[in-house]
Order: structure tokens, then C-alpha cells, then sequence
């Protein structure tokens, strides 16, 4: 049975890159269908700003929030369980989306997507740790990353195909015989594993986890939405998250059966790991929110069109992900990954230089950039993380990983968006003085809003603050440009300092190279510790 399952952990992979492409590929749909959600019906649904960024949140606020406690539950009572039980919830939430006759509906259902996703995330990257035999890991890691890359190039130009021939409901629907087909492969190849010695449940520890994680990243994502980080309710949640985490780790510290082992992070490589998964993702969806009004606002890209764009990132990926252990294996993660994030920091700080009429080539080879980078970040890191536990945590170390990721990315929309709006408002007050003074204050709100009021105005007298809109945002882009480079800097710096270098392999003793040549390889299958095999 154990060498039953190593000759098709290939095949698992698949399985799990299917698992994780929904998911990641959902998120990436929905980023090019705000527009049309936000219309009338019955074109779309008539969600306003507010319930369009909720419609968003609502599946990161759970999803957070949820991560760790879903890695704990898959080593407790089985990966594979767990697995199947996220991604049946998330094709029940996607249906259910997809008929959402208002926008509370569409919120409440993406939640339950995000609680669905939550259990599917770190689910994929444990089994994948329990299926490959140590030497073999970060291949299958980069694999595992490269599917990301193909989620987020598909997500933006399914979407856009759906969007042109068919309802706003079919971005969601189409998640549903994608789920179906993932089910029947899942219970066909996919083995169960757990932490055989699981010891007793920690209740404090995973009440405290989920309470802090929520509190937190719903204050990051109210700070965004205010682009106010001042405010009462913003410093109390944030506030709140930080303290009820800090608990969290006093109280791990200190339990004889703790749900998450902090020791690991006494660890520099551990913790330059997690560290540096937080920063690049801060820096990258940042770029990423501005550049799709960039595209779509500015230049005047269709949302099919601003999808293609993005390919070159995730051909990117895609190509140098699944390579990357190799340039780990000739040069060492600290130089590999400290040279990615600064071409993650070149690719950001090059938004800086762009204007309305910066050539598509250029975008091209910039988001090209940014995907090699990228590709040879993620990879090194999570195998830095996850290499770090024992095979039997490997649903914490999954957990972990995707936990600092999603934080970082909310935090990196929240507050990039924050200095955008902030920067965009200074900017376009000065050419609101034709719009009626009722209107004045939305017109100032975001590049759409001014948008729209400069088309009531009509062709020609909108003309003018159209002109002044695109200056406006292109101006704000450039500082938080250089903003999210800077991040990616802090990155380097920290990758640079504590991640491992290259470390020499002894050569092989003859007698030992000798015996090992000589053995029959189904024998050297057959001789595998059954634990190295199920992690159980």
C-alpha cells in the first residue's frame, strides 16, 4: 500500500493542483467582474462600492481567519478528509453565489466559499509533504507554486470570456463541475494522512487563534475601505487582533499540549520564511489592485484584455517555479531569493515610470519580471517552512505558510490603497470645481467615481476632468509604486540576512555508493519506512 501510493504521488499532485486552481482562480475572476456585478439588473445585481469590496472581503475575512485552525483539524482527523470536506463547501457556496439575487446574498455566499477555501489551502500543501519522499519536495513545491501562476493567468480571461457570452452568476457557476470532477479524483487517488500522536485538542489556542486572526485582518481591511487608519473602529480591531495574538502566543507558550509549537519561530530561516511570504505578497497585491484600475480606468483595457496582460506574469511562474530548486541547488536560497524580491522590487518601482502612454511591450516585460521573481521566492521559502516540522505538522506548516500570505496580502491592498486613494484625493480636488457641489465629495473618491461623474457631465465638458482624473491616478500609482518596492526591499534585506546559503553536499563513501548501485530499486521501495511514505 505505502509503495502503491509513491508510484502515483504525480498523479496526487495533479489532484491537488486542480484542488488549489479553483480556489486561487476564483478570487482572480471576480477581480474582472466588479463592473459588471455593480450594474443594474438585469445586467448584474446593483452592488455599490461598499458591497462590492464586502463581496471580496467577506471570503478573505473567513478565509484568514480560519487557515490555521483548518491545518490543525486536517492532522488531527485526516488531510484527506478535510480536503474533501473544503471543496465540497466551496462548490456548494459558488453555486449558491451564482444565484444571488442581491448583495447581501452574494456576501453571505462568498463567506461560505472562504470557509470552504480555508480547508482546501492547507490541506493541498500537507498531503503533497505526506505523498514525496524528502529529496523530492521542493520540485513538487515548485509544481504546486507554478499553479498558482496558471490560476491567476486563467482567472482574468475565463472571467472575461464568461462575462462576454454569458450572465455575471456563470463566474461562480463554473466552479461547480470543476468541483464535482475534484471530488471523484480526490476520493480515487488521494491517501489519508494524520499526526498519528496528535495529544489533546488546545480549545484555548484555537479560539484565541481565530478571534486574533479575525479581528486583525478585518481591521486591515476596514482601514482600506476608510483609507483611514486612524479611525476609532480601524485602531480598536487592529489593536484588539494584535492583543488577542499576543495572548495566543503567551498561552502556547506556556500549554503542555500546545496547537501550534512557537519554538519554530526561534528559527531565523523559519522565521525569514514566513517573514519574507508576508512581504512579497504585501508588495504584489498592492501593484496588483492599482494595476487593474491602471489597465481598465486609465489605459482602457476590456477586462479580457487586462487579463491577457497579466499572462506574462504567470507564464512567469509557471516556467521558473517548478526549476527553481535547481538554482536553489547550485546557489543556495539566500542568493536565489534575495535576487527575487529584488526583481520583484525592480518590476513594482517601474510602475513609477509609467504614463497613459507607456508602450504594452514594456507592461509585458515588466510583469514577466515580476513573475521570475516570484517563481523564485515562493518556492524556497515554502520549503524553507515546511521542511522546518515534522511530516506529521504538516498541516500547521501548511497553514502557517498560507496564514502570513493572506495577511500580507490584505494588509498590502489595505494599506497601498490607502496611500493611492489618499494620494488620488489630494490630487483631483483641485479639478472638481465644474462638478455641482453635491457631487463634489464622490467625485473624489476613487478614479471610477470621477469617472462616472465626468461622463454625466457629457463629452465635452467631462473631457477636461477625465484628463485630470488619469493624471491624478497616474501620480498616486507612482508613489505607491515606490511604496511597494520599498517593501519588497525590507524583503531582500530580510532574506538576505537570515535565510540559509548553499550548503556543500559531502560526497558519497565508495562501500556506499557501491551497495547502493548495486540494489534493486523495487527492494529500496520496498525498504522505505511506511511512515516516510503516509506520514502517518
Amino acid at each position: 500500500m505505502p509503495e502503491a501510493i509513491h508510484r502515483r504521488r504525480w498523479w496526487i499532485l495533479t489532484v491537488l493542483m486542480f484542488s488549489l486552481l479553483i480556489v486561487v482562480l476564483d478570487n482572480s475572476i471576480l477581480n474582472v467582474a466588479v463592473k459588471t456585478i455593480a450594474s443594474p439588473a438585469p445586467t448584474g445585481i446593483g452592488a455599490t462600492q461598499s458591497e462590492l469590496e464586502w463581496a471580496i472581503n467577506s471570503y478573505t475575512l473567513v478565509f484568514a481567519g480560519l487557515l490555521f485552525t483548518a491545518g490543525l483539524l486536517g492532522d488531527r482527523i485526516g488531510r484527506k478528509k478535510v480536503l474533501l470536506f473544503g471543496i465540497l463547501v466551496f462548490g456548494i457556496g459558488s453555486a449558491l453565489a451564482a444565484l444571488s439575487s442581491s448583495p447581501g446574498e452574494l456576501i453571505t455566499w462568498r463567506a461560505l466559499m472562504g470557509f470552504g477555501a480555508a480547508f482546501v489551502m492547507p490541506a493541498t500543501l500537507a498531503v503533497l509533504m505526506n505523498v514525496f519522499e524528502r529529496d523530492e519536495q521542493p520540485k513538487a513545491i515548485g509544481i504546486w507554486a507554478g499553479s498558482v501562476g496558471l490560476g491567476i493567468a486563467i482567472g482574468p480571461i475565463t472571467g472575461g470570456l464568461l462575462l462576454e457570452h454569458f450572465w455575471w452568476g456563470s463566474i461562480f457557476l463554473v466552479n461547480v463541475p470543476v468541483v464535482v470532477i475534484a471530488l471523484v479524483a480526490m476520493a480515487v487517488l488521494v491517501p489519508d494522512s494524520r499526526d498519528p500522536k496528535p495529544g489533546k485538542v488546545d480549545p484555548v489556542g484555537v479560539a484565541l487563534s481565530i478571534v486574533g486572526l479575525v479581528l486583525l485582518v478585518y481591521g486591515i481591511i476596514r482601514g482600506g475601505e476608510l483609507a483611514d487608519f486612524t479611525d476609532t473602529t480601524v485602531l480598536l480591531s487592529i489593536a484588539g487582533g494584535v492583543l488577542v495574538l499576543a495572548g495566543f502566543v503567551w498561552h502556547e507558550k506556556r500549554s503542555s499540549h500546545p496547537a501550534m509549537d512557537v519554538t519554530y519561530f526561534r528559527k531565523p530561516a523559519f522565521s525569514a520564511a514566513v517573514a519574507a511570504i508576508a512581504l512579497v505578497f504585501f508588495a504584489l497585491m498592492g501593484v496588483t489592485f492599482f494595476s487593474a484600475f491602471y489597465l481598465q480606468s486609465v489605459r482602457g483595457y476590456s477586462a479580457l484584455q487586462s487579463g491577457l496582460l497579466i499572462v506574462p506574469l504567470a507564464a512567469a511562474q509557471m516556467i521558473f517555479a517548478p526549476r527553481a530548486r535547481l538554482v536553489v541547488d547550485r546557489f543556495g536560497a539566500r542568493a536565489v531569493c534575495t535576487v527575487g524580491m529584488l526583481l520583484v522590487a525592480a518590476g513594482l518601482a517601474s510602475f513609477a515610470l509609467f504614463d497613459a502612454g507607456t508602450p504594452v511591450w514594456v507592461l509585458c516585460l515588466v510583469f514577466f519580471v515580476q513573475g521570475t521573481g516570484m517563481a523564485h521566492i515562493m518556492p524556497p521559502v515554502t520549503v524553507a517552512v515546511m521542511q522546518a516540522l515534522p511530516r506529521e505538522k504538516a498541516g500547521s506548516g501548511s497553514a502557517i505558510n498560507n496564514t502570513f500570505r493572506q495577511v500580507g496580502g490584505a494588509l498590502g491592498i489595505a494599506v497601498l490603497g490607502s496611500v493611492l486613494s489618499t494620494v488620488y484625493r489630494g490630487d483631483i480636488e483641485g479639478h472638481l470645481g465644474a462638478v455641482p457641489a453635491g457631487a463634489r465629495a464622490v467625485a473624489g473618491e476613487s478614479i471610477e467615481a470621477t469617472l462616472g461623474v465626468a461622463e454625466r457631465l457629457g463629452p465635452v465638458a467631462g473631457k477636461p476632468l477625465v484628463t485630470a482624473a488619469h493624471d491624478a491616478f497616474i501620480g498616486a500609482m507612482h508613489v505607491t509604486a515606490l511604496g511597494s518596492a520599498a517593501v519588497a526591499l525590507i524583503g531582500a534585506a530580510v532574506v538576505a540576512r537570515y535565510l540559509p546559503g548553499r550548503t556543500p553536499t559531502a560526497p558519497a563513501a565508495p562501500e556506499e555508493s557501491a551497495q547502493d548501485s548495486s540494489q534493486d530499486p523495487s527492494q529500496d521501495a520496498a525498504s522505505r519506512p511506511a511512515k516516510e511514505l503516509t506520514g502517518s
